[in-house]
């Protein structure tokens, strides 16, 4: 999976007011989480979060990519907010 894929899946299903994907496997160079999928980083502001709670706002993210580590993913960094969020 990359970073644009995961854009690409977020932005149809959760149709967000921003949205950032960062490819953060870089960073991540020489440890053992390397060997095992890429990392990412995902900023997104959606009217879908409104009134949940950050655990459910983070379920919806993940029900929306599916099995990460069976897609190359070993890290997900969520930051996942309502459009009024202060």
């Amino acid at each position: 999976m990359t970073a644009e894929e995961i854009e690409t899946r977020l932005r149809a299903a959760l149709a967000p007011q921003r949205l950032e994907v960062l490819d953060d496997s870089h960073l991540h160079a020489g440890h053992a989480g390397a060997r095992e999928g890429r990392h990412f980083t995902v900023r997104i502001t959606s009217p879908r979060f409104a009134g949940l709670s950050r655990v459910a706002r983070h379920r919806l993210v993940y029900d929306v990519l599916g099995p990460l580590a069976a897609q190359g993913v070993h890290a997900l960094a969520i930051v996942a907010e309502a459009p009024d969020a202060d």
